[in-house]
Order: C-alpha cells, then structure tokens, then sequence
C-alpha cells in the first residue's frame, strides 16, 4: 500500500543523499555496508537506497503521449523527403532535423472512400496502394498511426463511397452546389449508410484495433470534416439516435486502441444559431461517449473565438480522468486571417504568436499530445518556435521515473524482502492507465537481471496506479514480495514499467538514460541470492 506518512522522512534523506553523492544513477548508504537505519531513516533495515535523476530533453515515444504529426491525405510514402519532414532547417541548430525524430504518431485525416473504394475491398489488404504504403512508411520508422475518417463531401469531394449510394442510402447536395454529385453527403440517420459504415468500421478494427501499431482513433467523423458540427439530418430529432449509435459502433469495435471525441459545444448539432451558442445537449452527449470508454481532443486551440470558457471549463472537469489531445485551429500559411483572433495576440504575418497562443492553451488544459499540421503548421513550429518544441517535450504530456528505490542487496532464496519505491511525473499531463482500451495494463515491475541483461525473474506491483502520478506530487510505495524460485546466485535489480498484458515486457519508457538495457530496463544494484 501506499505509505504516504513516510513522505516527509523520505525527502529529507533523499536532500542528504543529493548533498553527498554525485552522477546520475548511484547507491547511498547510511552507514559503511550501505544498510539504511530503519528506525532512523523509516526504510527497510539492511536496504541500500538508489536514486535516479530524472531526463528532461529525451523524446519519449510513449503512447497518448507527446507531439503528433499529420500526414496529406494525397501523400505518398516519398513524403519524408518530397515534402521536407527529413530536411526540416532550425535556426537554432547547426544541422537540419527528421520531424520523425520529435514526433512518435501520425495522424491521417481521410476519406472512407480511400481506405474501402468499393463493397468489400479494402484498401490495406493491397501492399501496393499509395496509402498502403503511406501507412507503411511511418510504421517503419518506429511510429504509431492515428485516424479520422470522414464521411461528409460539402467541401472535400465524395468521402463516402459510390457504392453506399448505389444501395439506396439517401444523400444531400453540397449546399453551396459545388460540383454537384461530387459533393453529395449521405444522412448519418439513413439506415443504409449506417449498414454500410457499420460493416466498414467492423473490418477496419479488425486490421487497426492493435496499439502496437495504432495510438488512438478520432473516433466520430461525423459533419464537416469529421468535427462533429454543421450536421444535416434527415430529421434531426435522430440527432441523438446518431450519436449513439456511432460512439458505441466504435466503442464496440475497438477494444484495444483508445477512442477520441472532439469536445466542443455544438457536438452533433446543425450550428444554426451560431458558434457562440451553447447546445442544451451537448454535455450529456460528451459524458455518453466519455462514459463508453472515449478520451478528449479538440480542433481550435489556439482560436480563441471557437476554444471558449466552456470548452476550457469542460478540459478542466475531465484533467487526469481522461486525456487531452489538441489540434491548432487556425492556418497560418494563408487559408485563415489568424491576425482577427479575439484575443488580439496575433499579428499579420507571425505565425509564431498562432504558435505560441497554441502552446500556452495546451499547457492550461494539460494535454498530452500537440500537434504538427502540414505546411506552415509544421514548419513554422520547426523554424520560428524550436524552442516551443522541446519544451513541449520537456513539460508536457507525461514523463515518469522513480527518484528514490530502497532495496535489498543480500538476500536468501525463499526470503521475504521490502522494496520502497518513489515516481514523480516532470509532464503537466498525465499517464491514462485508467481507460478503458489500457485497464491499468501498465504497472511498475522490479527484475532480477543477469549478466547478459536477461530478465530471470520479474516481481509486478500491482498497487501502483501510474494516472495517478501528476507533476508535483511524488508517489510512494511499499512493496512486500518473496524470493521464491529464485536460483542462488548475483544478479542486477532492475525496475521498469511493463505491459502485464504482453508477459510483463517493458511497455513505457520512462524518463532515464543512465544504466539502461537495450529491452528498456533501468539497472539499480547488483544483489546476491544466498
């Protein structure tokens, strides 16, 4: 259990333990044989205590966590290099940068039509289609994918397939009359679209529920492009019918990847009274796909006349329940006169100020993951705001490690021992174990290493609950396990954060760099079995 009462005298040792010993990993002892006193230091008798200094700047590719890269619809896998993202100039160094390298997710905002052209066909069974190979690329370079599908034509062109309107689902004209039948939209309560799209999502999570290759699913993609707003129904009484019937589509099919829902005030609404209304049901629809197992993201921040108090207000209720992803709103590179945002922050021709105004309403909602969009949106961020990049690295999302482990060093086969553990977070965010998709999959572990670095034994506490580590607010844990088959000889403790559900393998990084194995284990002090 949590051994809270023991914080104060914890502290004050680690602050004498920092004084007297030096580098980035080490043993301290209270005496010559390494023994910490237990009635003076409150600590196991006959432990020696190590303490980790955690890393800052390192990029951890951790899931729900950290800067998010978007990918062209109309892109191929040449993209690193036709578009810059391998060649990306920061004044600030003296050598280009991969956006690769700060960035572990892409994320593809597409068509149905482009992943199933027609009934049955389904664009990643071919290893030869252009996305196909888009996917592949990214994957390839250790990164996860991300989706949102869309559906609604009015300004993008046909996004659902020709098919479902051939079958007699009912659709409407882009009301503008752009293009005519090119930007024809099926009725999200139609029930021959909500046939087709159903048996579409049930074959698409069966390629993508897999969060070895997949972080989260934006997981609505309903109204104009996919952001849940500018609705038209056939009757819009079905307004709510739609939205649950969509959220537990999804929240059935994926079991595994995290879902997200785009929080603003208008969800599934038709907007006719404006952006500054607030629906009447909008809260209740949330709370529904909340209470389904979705996460949190939004597309305006940064636009403050859209990312309003309630959208502010709801982030709030929901920090360290749910996590936090954002979307910047406005487009820098000349599509969006950003310079009339209320706020009156930006100027004409700064895009560093979008960036800026982006980053301060990332870091008041406490998101764990940013965004770099294509075009202006990723280069000015690479260009003007570098620095806004690694400090989003070094302050946002989550980053865990254990500051103080007070273990044993000699022990008997069979013995009874007690490890005390503490973690802090350096991120303004938090580690989402309590969803649904993860169910707490992630727990903190202590191996028994040999001297090829080989886990011989692995010790899961299963108290520890990494949502509930937030920045400021040290956990501690006392952590009672036996020595039971282990074969008598020296080996190396070790800790790391594993996934329980893949044979306890490490599943997280955490934010250390010194005495780490190549399987992603931090070595703490050699121990002799007896």
């Amino acid at each position: 259990m949590k051994i809270e009462k023991m914080l104060s005298v914890v502290r004050l040792w680690s602050l004498a333990c920092l004084l007297s010993c030096s580098g980035t990993l080490s043993a301290c002892s209270g005496g010559d044989d390494g023994a910490i006193d237990e009635g003076d230091k409150g600590l196991p008798a006959g432990n020696v205590t190590v303490k980790v200094i955690g890393d800052k700047k390192t990029v951890l590719r951790n899931p729900l966590n950290g800067w998010v890269m978007y990918m062209g619809r109309g892109w191929d896998e040449n993209f690193w290099t036709t578009m810059g993202y391998d060649n990306m100039k920061v004044p600030e160094l003296a050598t280009p940068v991969k956006v690769s390298d700060y960035a572990s997710t892409c994320y593809i905002r597409t068509s149905w039509s482009s992943l199933n052209p027609s009934e049955g066909v389904y664009v990643w069974n071919d290893p030869n289609a252009r996305l196909t190979k888009l996917f592949k690329s990214a994957l390839d370079r250790n990164m996860r994918l991300s989706f949102r599908i869309v559906v609604d034509g009015r300004d993008q062109g046909l996004n659902t397939p020709q098919y479902v309107f051939e079958a007699g689902a009912a659709s409407y004209p882009d009301p503008n009359g752009n293009n005519g039948e090119s930007r024809k939209s099926p009725y999200p309560d139609d029930e021959i679209f909500q046939q087709k799209y159903a048996a579409f999502i049930e074959a698409f999570a069966k390629e993508f529920d897999d969060p070895d290759k997949v972080d989260f699913i934006d997981a609505y993609g309903l109204g104009k492009w996919g952001e849940a707003h500018t609705m038209v129904y056939k009757d819009y009484a079905n307004k709510e019918k739609v939205f649950e019937w969509i959220t537990s589509l999804y929240s059935r099919c994926f079991k595994k990847v995290p879902l997200v829902i785009n929080y603003h005030r208008l969800v599934g609404a038709n907007n006719t009274s404006g952006w500054g209304a607030v629906a009447s049901d909008t809260e209740k629809l949330l709370n529904s796909a909340i209470n389904k197992g979705y996460s949190l993201r939004h597309d305006a921040f940064g636009m403050t006349g859209y990312y309003q108090d309630w959208e502010k207000q709801f982030a709030e209720r929901w920090n360290y329940k749910r996590p936090i992803i954002m979307e910047g709103g406005w487009i820098t590179g000349g599509t969006h006169r950003y310079w009339i945002d209320p706020s009156g922050k930006y100027r004409e021709g700064h895009p560093e100020d979008v960036r800026q105004g982006e980053f301060d309403a990332s870091a008041e909602a406490h998101v764990n993951m940013m965004d770099f969009r294509v075009g202006d949106e990723t280069n000015s961020w690479f260009t003007k705001c570098f620095s806004l990049v690694q400090r989003f690295v070094t302050e946002g999302g989550y980053r865990l490690y254990p500051d103080m482990i007070s273990l044993p060093k000699d022990v008997t086969s069979g013995q009874k021992v007690s490890i005390v553990h503490r973690w802090n977070n350096m991120g303004w965010g938090y580690c989402p174990t309590n969803i649904p998709q993860w169910n707490q999959k992630y727990k903190v572990a202590f191996a028994l290493l040999d001297n090829n670095d080989k886990a011989v034994k692995v010790f899961v506490d299963e108290q520890t609950d990494l949502s509930t580590w937030l920045k400021g607010k040290p956990t501690t844990y006392n952590f009672d396990l036996t020595m039971k088959g282990v074969s008598v000889g020296v080996y190396n403790w070790a800790v790391g954060l594993v996934d329980t559900t893949k044979d306890n393998e490490i599943g997280l990084q955490m934010a250390v760099t010194k005495n780490l194995t190549d399987s992603g284990w931090v070595r703490l002090l050699q121990v002799t079995v007896k």
